[in-house]
């Protein structure tokens, strides 16, 4: 239980009376028949993507956001699988979730076991993974842009295997969103630090649903969301910061990484007014692989 006047306590995701007693002088209304079990069909109000782009366009920002995670084998897709993939469908303007998923995919082996504490034998276990990933699929359909904490590494398992390639535009929260300096968050935090930073309970971690739920209900809190969406959508651009190795410093307070993706230097992907507000001087990178060899 919460406090009176605690935040938590009026969150849509709690249930705050299990066993509420029934009215004997109402009975209970029916509810609506559900849809027989088959085939997904796309939702009436899901627009074509030239539509969803044109809204974006002459709005503040998307409606729909699916946000996704993944739990992998390993890092590279050309070794590894994905095992694991969840989805929360969130709708920004009501701060809602409109749907959720999770499924396991089977696989013969996990190297990554210690990190995700998923069993490959668990991952063969029978299960309809084939209607949850057509699932899936639908609910990408229906959002308008893909969030994910670390889209880069994410975005990479699909188009591989059994998952389906994804052309809805990727937001990184994690180096796409700039989060409001009174949260004292780092210039990438991680999912755990930004779910404590909105006061978002850390209950678990390594597992795929766990993390988007952590993001769905930051979202549910940030009242200027629209904002955060509308600039982390921006244009972006690799730059290279320029500084001498005493003030290295800056470059990583400011969310810069060295020697990745460009060896030997900071680098960043930033908007064109992001990279003119910086306190030192960065220069465009227009090919990572000819700085790469020239650094």
């Amino acid at each position: 239980m919460h406090a009176a006047g605690d935040p938590l306590a009026s969150s849509p995701w709690e249930q705050t009376d299990l066993l509420a007693p029934v009215a004997a002088s109402s009975p209970p209304a029916q509810p609506p028949a559900e849809p027989a079990f088959g085939a997904l069909a796309e939702p009436a109000s899901t627009p074509a993507p030239a539509a969803a782009a044109a809204a974006m366009a002459t709005s503040r920002g998307p409606e729909r956001l699916l946000i996704l995670d993944t739990e992998t084998t390993g890092l590279d897709p050309a070794e590894h699988r994905c095992i694991e993939v969840g989805a929360v469908l969130f709708h920004v303007p009501q701060r809602a979730v409109l749907s959720q998923i999770s499924f396991l995919l089977p696989c013969q082996s996990n190297p990554a076991q210690a990190i995700n504490g998923i069993a490959a034998e668990v991952s063969r276990l029978p299960q309809p993974w084939q209607p949850a990933l057509a699932c899936f699929e639908a609910m990408v359909e229906a959002a308008e842009v893909v969030v994910a904490h670390n889209a880069g590494f994410d975005r990479q398992w699909f188009g591989h295997g059994p998952l389906p390639a994804i052309t809805k535009p990727w937001l990184c929260s994690m180096e796409d969103l700039r989060w409001p300096a009174e949260r004292q968050l780092r210039a990438t935090p991680s999912v755990r630090d930004l779910a404590l930073a909105y006061g978002v309970p850390v209950w678990a971690a390594h597992r795929a649903l766990t993390d988007c739920i952590y993001l769905a209900q930051v979202f549910e809190r940030c009242a200027d969301l629209e904002q955060l969406l509308e600039a982390g959508l921006a244009p972006r651009r690799l730059y290279r910061a320029r500084l001498s190795y005493e003030e290295r410093h800056k470059a990583r307070e400011a969310g810069f990484r060295w020697n990745e993706p460009i060896s030997g230097a900071w680098s960043r992907r930033l908007s064109e007014q992001e990279a003119s507000l910086l306190s030192f001087p960065v220069v465009p990178v227009e090919d990572p692989a000819l700085e790469r060899r020239s650094a």
